[in-house]
Parts: C-alpha cells; sequence; structure tokens
C-alpha cells in the first residue's frame, strides 16, 4: 500500500521535511496547517516543490469546530472553509480532516451535526475536494469512531467520508471486539486511515496525543489488528503516520522520516501485506570491537581479565583478544576517537549471514561500505539507530566464511582442558581449544549500548524488527542526575542478549551512561580475585548497599563479606540469582563480571543506581 507521512512529525522548516519524507522513500505527506502557515513559499510552489521530489499531498489537516454550532457561527465556519478550499487547489490537495468539534458552542445534536457536514461536502465538492470526518478521542460530544460513522452516514454525501484514527480509537478502548465495526464502514468511505502507537500511560488523553504518540511498534497499542479490520473494510488508500512527539520534533529530520517508514513496512509485513525477506535471529555474539586511540589502559585491563592477544588481522591494526568463546576485538586505527575507548561494533553470530543482510537492507538499514583486499572475507554489515556496526558473521562454520580467516596468528594457544571443537584463528577447520579454568570467562552475556536520547524507540524497533530479537519492558534507572531508561532485546535461548539504555537529556555525556562489555563466568568470586591480583580495579561500592542487602537476603556464611570485600553487587527472583562485579571505565566503555543462574533472565536492574553513582563519583580513564 501506499505510504505516507504528516509534516508534523519531523523537525525542521517545510522544504526540510519534505526532502526528509521523499529521500525516506514515502509516497506522499499530510501538510499540517501549521507548516505551510510558517513556510516562506506560496502554496503553488510547495505543490511544485513536492511534485520534483516524487510525492504526493494526500491531506491537508486540520480544519476545526465545524459542526453543530449556532447558524451564525455556522456561517462564519462556511467563510472560512471556502477560503481553505480555494488554497488546497492551489496546493494540489483533494481532501482535507476535519476533527469533531471540541467548541464549547458545539450542541449535542447529531443530525445537526450531520446537516452541517453536508453542507460542508457539498460546498467542498464545488472544489474537487473531499471531507474526512475524525472522532477526536477528547471530541465534545463525538468522540468514537462509530459515532462519526454515523453521522457521516445520515449525511449521505458522495464528498464526506470518515478519517480513521489509530490513537484516538485505541486510546479510547483496547478491547478487540470495539474494532470490529470499523469492518462494517465501506471502505469507499473510509478516505483516509492515521496510524499512530504511543506507550501505555495513565493521564490526560488529550496531553498523551500531544506529546506521547510514536511509530507503529514503537508503543503498546494493537496497530495491527486495527489495521486487519480497515483492510476488511476495503480501504486501499495510504498508510500515514501522524505522530506528535516531543522528542522526533527535536531530532533529525531525516533518520526520524527513515525510522517511520521503516515501521510502515514492519505493520505491513506483520498483517500480510508485504513479504520481505525473513528474519535470521542471530545465535550468538561473535567479537565485541573496541576502538581505541591508546592501546594500553584496554590491554591492561583485557590481560587483568584473563584474555589473550591470539591474532592480527592481516592488514589493519585490529587485534583478537580471546578467552573461552568470549571475542574482543581491539582497533587502534585512524578511526578512533580522541575521547577514549568505545565500543563501535558487534559480531553477530547468524546462521545465514547474507539473508540476515538482505533483510537489513529491505527495511532501510545503512548498508556499510567495507574497504577489503581480495583476500579478506566478505563480511554484511549494516549501521544501527547508535551508530554502533553490526556485522553478520559465521564462525568456523563449514560451508560459510569465517571471519577469523583474516586474522593471522601472533603465538601458539596453550591447550588444556579441551572442551570439543571450535574455530581457530586463520583457519576454516576446526580444533580442540582450552577452556578457561574455573572463574575464568566463558563468553559474553550481554552487551549494553548507550543509545542517542532521541533514538531510543527506533533502536528498540530497529533491534526487533531488522535483527529478529525479542523485546523486554522497558524500565527506568535512577540516575544521580535523572533517570535513564533501559530496554533489553535478546534471542530465545539467551546467547544474544543487549540493553539498550538511554540517559535522562540530551546533554547526558559522562562515565554512568557508558557503553559496556559483560563477560560470563561460572564463578564470580574466583574470577574477582584473579582480576584484582593481575592489577585490575574493581568498581568501589558503597557500605551502605550491603547493610541493605543483609537486609534482603539470607546469604550464606562469609557471602556478604566477600561480596563487600570485592565489590560485588546481588540479585534474585523466582528463577535463581545474579552476580555481577563492574572493573572502571576506559574512556566510554567498562567490563561486567557476571555469574548468573541458568534461568535467571534479568540484567540486576535494581542494583544499576547503585552502579551509576559509584561510577560518578570515579573518573573514566582515558
Amino acid at each position: 500500500m501506499r505510504t505516507s507521512i504528516a509534516t508534523v512529525c519531523l523537525s525542521g522548516a517545510l522544504t526540510e521535511k519534505l526532502t526528509a519524507a521523499a529521500r525516506a522513500g514515502f509516497d506522499g505527506v499530510e501538510v499540517f496547517e501549521n507548516d505551510l502557515l510558517a513556510s516562506p513559499l506560496a502554496p503553488e510552489e510547495i505543490r511544485a516543490r513536492c511534485a520534483d521530489l516524487g510525492l504526493s499531498i494526500d491531506l491537508y489537516q486540520p480544519m476545526r469546530d465545524i459542526e453543530a454550532v449556532p447558524q451564525d457561527e455556522f456561517a462564519r465556519n462556511l467563510r472560512r472553509a471556502e477560503h481553505k478550499f480555494r488554497l488546497m487547489e492551489r496546493l494540489g490537495a483533494d481532501t482535507v480532516l476535519v476533527c469533531s468539534s471540541v467548541s464549547l458552542l458545539a450542541v449535542d445534536d447529531d443530525a445537526l451535526a450531520a446537516f452541517h457536514l453536508r453542507r460542508l461536502a457539498e460546498l467542498a465538492d464545488g472544489f474537487g475536494i473531499r471531507v474526512a470526518y475524525e472522532a477526536l478521542a477528547w471530541g465534545r460530544h463525538v468522540s468514537t469512531y462509530d459515532h462519526a460513522w454515523r453521522i457521516v452516514e445520515a449525511a449521505d454525501h458522495p464528498a464526506l467520508g470518515t478519517c480513521l484514527d489509530s490513537f484516538h480509537i485505541l486510546a479510547r478502548s483496547s478491547d478487540p471486539k470495539d474494532l470490529e465495526g470499523i469492518a462494517d464502514i465501506p471502505g469507499e468511505k473510509i478516505f483516509f486511515l492515521q496510524l499512530a502507537d504511543a506507550p501505555l500511560m495513565a493521564m490526560d488523553v488529550l496531553q498523551w496525543s500531544r506529546h506521547y504518540r510514536c511509530f507503529p511498534g514503537q508503543g503498546g497499542f494493537d496497530i495491527a489488528g486495527l489495521l486487519k479490520q480497515v483492510i476488511r473494510a476495503g480501504y486501499r488508500g495510504p498508510l500515514s503516520l501522524e505522530v506528535f512527539n516531543d522528542v522526533f520534533r527535536q531530532a533529525e529530520a531525516g533518520p526520524t522520516a527513515v525510522d517511520a517508514l521503516r515501521s510502515l513496512l514492519v505493520l505491513q509485513e506483520s498483517v500480510g501485506l508485504t513479504e520481505p525477506p525473513a528474519p535470521v535471529v542471530p545465535t550468538g555474539i561473535a567479537f565485541a570491537e573496541l576502538v581505541s586511540p591508546d592501546v594500553e589502559p584496554v590491554t591492561e585491563i583485557l590481560e587483568a581479565l584473563g584474555f589473550t592477544r591470539t591474532a592480527r588481522h592481516r592488514g589493519k591494526p585490529v587485534d583478537l583478544w580471546q578467552q573461552g568463546e568470549a571475542r574482543v576485538l581491539l582497533n587502534t586505527g585512524p578511526g578512533a576517537r580522541r575521547d577514549g575507548t568505545q565500543l563501535a561494533a558487534v559480531g553477530l553470530e547468524s546462521p545465514d549471514p547474507a539473508g540476515a543482510a538482505k533483510r537489513a537492507e529491505a527495511l532501510l538499514a545503512p548498508v556499510l561500505p567495507r574497504r577489503r583486499t581480495p583476500q579478506d572475507v566478505p563480511l554484511d554489515a549494516v549501521a544501527a539507530p547508535d551508530g554502533t556496526e553490526l556485522f553478520f558473521c559465521a564462525t568456523g562454520r563449514p560451508g560459510l566464511p569465517s571471519w577469523t580467516s583474516d586474522f593471522e596468528p601472533v603465538e601458539p594457544v596453550e591447550l588444556v582442558e579441551p572442551v570439543g571443537l571450535v574455530e581457530p584463528v586463520g583457519s576454516d577447520e576446526p580444533v580442540e581449544r582450552a577452556a578457561p579454568s574455573v572463574g575464568g570467562i566463558r563468553r559474553i552475556d550481554h552487551l549494553a549500548l548507550t543509545q542517542p536520547w532521541h533514538q531510543f524507540d527506533e533502536a528498540a524497533l530497529f533491534h526487533r524488527s531488522v535483527l529478529g530479537l525479542g523485546a523486554l519492558e522497558s524500565v527506568d534507572v535512577a540516575d544521580p542526575y535523572g533517570l535513564l531508561r533501559s530496554r533489553a532485546v535478546t534471542n530465545g535461548d539467551g546467547s544474544v542478549r543487549i540493553a539498550l539504555g538511554v540517559g535522562p537529556a540530551p546533554s547526558a555525556d559522562d562515565s554512568g551512561r557508558a557503553q559496556h562489555i559483560a563477560l560470563a563466568t561460572d564463578d564470580l568470586v574466583t574470577a574477582a580475585r584473579r582480576f584484582r591480583s593481575a592489577g585490575g580495579r574493581l568498581l568501589t561500592i558503597p557500605a551502605n548497599y550491603y547493610d541493605d542487602l543483609a537486609a534482603k537476603y539470607e546469604l550464606d556464611e562469609g557471602e556478604l563479606e566477600t561480596y563487600r570485600e570485592l565489590g560485588i553487587l546481588y540479585d534474585r527472583d523466582a528463577d535463581g540469582a545474579f552476580r555481577h562485579c563492574y572493573t572502571e571505565t576506559i574512556g566510554r566503555v567498562f567490563f561486567e563480571l557476571v555469574q548468573r543462574d541458568a534461568g535467571h533472565r534479568g540484567y540486576g536492574a535494581q542494583n544499576a543506581p547503585v552502579r551509576l553513582a559509584a561510577q560518578h563519583v570515579r573518573r573514566p580513564v582515558r
């Protein structure tokens, strides 16, 4: 189906909004009246600009407080409407949105409302314009879609139809039965469909609508269920987004428009309208890549954690550090930022790397060009919303090129406690490799990626739709300077876990909001002691935390004292315990050591405020 977006969804001047919509791939736009009034371009120039960009103008909006008012007021409304219809002729728009009245002058009289809307439609028809009547969720007398449709049906004019808006419908009721009446509306009388999602919130519906709408798939509404009913009714017009959101109106228009179109692509897939390449869910984390201008502090912490530098890339200044199944790439190339070490890329184990890349490209993920020699292994990579590079990898699997073939060994690896066949560096043939000793690192448990403040919802939708990961509920975490939002995405067995976080304000930029790599071990106490004995420094946790911990849980004798000594935090639920501690921050990155019971699915969220406060006390190492 055709796609459209209201200009109110995007930031900037009208011409910037139109350009962003066209570049993202939208077919048309709704021109919001305030955007036109603020534009220095004449309606004819805006029409020409849209034509040059390949955009249709699908709707002009809104007209307000038209119907069921005293006669003298309605006469003024018709004069106002005639002026707007002449403007729409110049603009090249043939459909106008009329919202149900919120005027104090409006009366509760459906017959009068139908009479006034018919008069308006007769006037519009003379200009070749259609009127789409929409029920505002806070309308004075008309606030539901079925009530609005009854009035349109009673008015009985070919130039009058209804506009269905997912927010106004679903904000009033989440009962699927309340949507069934949509399918009874003749499809040709549904003149327009506006789509918006929203987080489920208990607040005034007007404020909810004006500030917290989001794109489909980013909130809690059943947009797919509503769309199915609209399609059943026979609607064949555009799928149009109308999203009022304070964050979107401050963010750059281009990325927001891409995020918006992606949401519609995923929505169409969910109801069977399109069949993009199927999701290829990653099965593990192949590597995490750190970029650093100074190799020494990162090397020191990796060695203290028990990692060994096993290989170096043949043509790039990239070293492979490994322990168990955990792999960290250290890149000291010219792309390293002066503000310190950062997590720049993630390798995702994929059963079908090429298929994963096709899915990502179909859903508008930026495909990243790579400088490579003919001998380099072909690797597909895309950019996540925060700029993190995501590589779709195979590691030592028959029939697929292994990314490790680009690396040459720098020293032999001692084989102790062999645990099966894994890939060696520089070869596609599996060999036995040593397992980490008790207390050693087993694998990467999860990654925590800090998102730009205006892209948190986009990031969650991206990881779910492009990568096929499932999303947990968003949680708020208290930081000394505000609230942090966090949302984890994961595959079915937990072999891929990514915690997406965002700070409380656009200016947030400190070590407490750095990215981190969580490393799994089967014996956290031993791992922490080894790290400290090797010269590593663990984050110091306030004594008050352990006093509270003693009140919450009955721990084994000596357990609390050990945790206090090493700075270990503890959490427990019905599925088991979660123990974790943190290294100090290097640049924009720190490490977490994790021991989780098999059934535990959490990330220690209740301990996050303590960790954040402790990190504010410590300055990061550059």
